[in-house]
């Protein structure tokens, strides 16, 4: 994946105005009807330096919610079956996704080449000291680093970033300035929380805690595996913004 040809094409004057007409339409349009979190919601103009993040559970949640991406409505996965449970907010990175070039690079980085993306939108937690009593909201999160998640042979990368504002963590632009046990602490959850107590192997494995450089290079890969695997969307919506002109 050449990360200047996804630079490119983000920041290109043709796709910046393309971009900035379909979120006024986007925008007409949710004055009417409730925007698909993955698909309907921007990622946001300063991406990936700062995202847009849909959460979709709360470290007091005792059920795994988690995006339905068909309707767009969040549902159960699960109740939480033993003690574990996540002590950031937790989502989504809206219009992104794990395919071949977030798997490329987590190929090239732990050395095993039949690594295959998830098919998910790219897996965000979101630090903050104030409690947040509810997930299915937006916030806008700065990336300071990740984690390179392998479940089983598929690549789950998890963002790891702060809350803009936030008076305890938003300052920190790199994940090696949080303190050592938040980030043991998330690093705990997913390689927990899939697992029962009784297992012998993990059902996770964290390979790499990156910085925010590769955070960012992480995001635009998602990037650009989503505008690959969902042209359509961006035709569809272009056909419905030049209708009538």
């Amino acid at each position: 994946m050449n990360r200047e040809l996804v630079y490119e094409w983000e920041h290109s004057e043709p796709r910046a105005s393309f971009r900035s007409a379909m979120e006024t339409k986007w925008q007409a349009l949710g004055a009417l009807f409730q925007s698909h979190p993955w698909h309907g919601v921007p990622i946001g103009k300063d991406a990936p330096h700062v995202v847009t993040a849909y959460i979709e559970i709360v470290p007091t949640d005792t059920v795994k919610y988690e995006l339905d991406k068909v309707t767009g409505l969040l549902r159960v996965d699960r109740p939480q079956k033993y003690s574990n449970f996540c002590p950031s907010l937790y989502g989504l990175v809206p219009q992104t996704l794990c395919a071949d070039n977030v798997a490329a690079l987590s190929a090239l980085r732990t050395g095993h080449p039949d690594i295959v993306g998830d098919a998910d939108p790219l897996d965000i937690c979101v630090l903050t000291e104030r409690s947040i009593s509810h997930g299915n909201i937006l916030v806008r999160a700065i990336p300071i680093g990740g984690m390179r998640m392998l479940d089983r042979d598929e690549a789950d990368d998890k963002v790891v970033a702060v809350l803009e504002g936030d008076a305890t963590y938003g300052h920190i632009r790199e994940v090696a300035d949080c303190p050592p046990v938040v980030i043991e602490r998330l690093r705990h959850y997913f390689l927990t929380y899939k697992q029962a107590p009784d297992a012998l192997t993990p059902a996770c494995e964290i390979t790499h805690v990156y910085g925010r450089a590769e955070a960012l290079d992480v995001i635009q890969r998602s990037r650009a595996d989503y505008m690959a695997r969902y042209a359509d969307l961006d035709e569809m919506l272009k056909a419905f913004v030049t209708a009538g002109t």
